[in-house]
């Protein structure tokens, strides 16, 4: 391993890589503009939130061809987001772990992206990874946050009858049936 230094928010990914670098460390959440816009308004905890994450570089050796560039990814926080039942905050937890293939170009990136499983990306000398956790950490976002037990019991609006006795549908069908025949 190489002793250079390498600055997260420029980050060479091929030098990165070629020396099997590794960074990690702890951002605070209100860095993060775009994921604390997600947050439910007035949420508590914003402030004193973090993002841990780490990143790998790695150089894979292919056969007849240039050396396959890698980026291996980690991060963790907790966002409070708003659950879609009883619209209190929830918190949730974010985590990921992925691996980016860079390759040069963005149009071999959009062609071995759309035939690949992998993740690829454009190879750049100035990789910001702040933004690209962000992206990944918005990405992992749920659909539909909600806690697993609400902490209060839901209303249920007056009008709504609970009643378990529904009307058979086809008890209307025999109805009208008898009218057609007399």
């Amino acid at each position: 391993m190489s002793s250079r230094e390498f600055d997260p928010f420029r980050l060479d990914v091929a030098a990165f890589a070629k020396a099997a670098g590794q960074l990690d460390g702890r951002w605070p959440l209100a860095q993060f503009d775009r994921l604390t816009e997600s947050a439910v308004a007035g949420a508590r905890g914003l402030e004193a939130g973090a993002v841990s994450w780490s990143a790998r570089g790695e150089s894979r050796a292919m056969r007849g061809g240039e050396s396959q560039v890698w980026l291996h990814l980690t991060a963790a926080t907790s966002v409070p987001l708003e659950c879609q039942r009883c619209l209190k905050p929830v918190d949730t937890a974010l985590r990921l772990e992925r691996s980016f293939l860079f390759v040069h170009g963005e149009d071999a990136a959009a062609q071995l992206d759309a035939d690949s499983d992998d993740d690829v990306l454009a190879l750049t000398r100035a990789l910001d990874l702040r933004e690209l956790i962000e992206d990944e950490l918005l990405l992992a976002l749920p659909i539909v946050p909600r806690h697993d037990v609400c902490p209060e019991p839901l209303a249920v609006a007056a009008d709504v009858e609970l009643s378990d006795e529904r009307p058979n549908p086809f008890a209307a069908l025999a109805a009208l049936k008898r009218t057609d025949l007399n």
